[in-house]
């Protein structure tokens, strides 16, 4: 997929990719895009720790993890972090392992616009995108050619397309494009 971005013309690496814990993804942005910063999505983070808990800490475990990819800088987040390890490490390794294991790619949301945040620390915004299409193209079994399944899965996007929201921020790409910093979500001012 990323070889064939580039081949149709994604000449600059893009500045961040937001995905699962598809390792195959990984290592191919390693290989296609090295500079492209990597931010793991939270809600599949938070959905593989709540997995290892048992149900009756879940729900406090969940605020937790909450207050590290909700808090307002960097440095919070991180402290909340710190606060999940040591409330958890003890009793229940697996599920802190599944924290740490991804902390370098956590958290580098924060290098990018506040606005921007809601859209790039989970994937769900482009798995909301494309959930109408799976949920259909699932119940037909099977569209016959691939001409047809084609033109079901483009009719189907044009539709999903209508209630489809302006990104928050968008304004701001120019600057993230330009390389400019940004800093717990803010832009850093150039020193003159």
């Amino acid at each position: 997929m990323l070889l064939d971005l580039k081949q149709r013309g994604l000449n600059i690496s893009p500045k961040l990719a937001i995905g699962d814990g598809a390792l195959g993804f990984w290592s191919a942005l390693d290989e296609v895009f090295p500079t492209a910063k990597k931010q793991r999505c939270w809600v599949h983070k938070t959905a593989n720790i709540l997995d290892k808990l048992p149900k009756s800490l879940q729900p406090k475990a969940k605020s937790m993890i909450h207050e590290m990819y909700m808090a307002e800088t960097k440095e919070n987040a991180l402290k909340a972090y710190d606060h999940f390890v040591k409330t958890f490490e003890a009793k229940y390794p697996k599920a802190v392992k599944v924290l740490i294991k991804d902390k370098d790619n956590m958290f580098n949301f924060y290098d990018f616009p506040a606005e921007h945040w809601i859209h790039i620390r989970t994937t769900n915004p482009i798995e909301s995108t494309f959930a109408t299409i799976r949920l259909r193209t699932a119940k037909t079994r099977g569209a016959g050619s691939r001409t047809a399944a084609l033109t079901m899965v483009f009719k189907l996007a044009l539709e999903a397309e209508k209630t489809w929201h302006r990104l928050k921020g968008y304004k701001l790409i120019p600057l993230v494009l330009e390389g400019r910093r940004f800093v717990d979500g803010e832009l850093e001012e150039k020193a003159a």
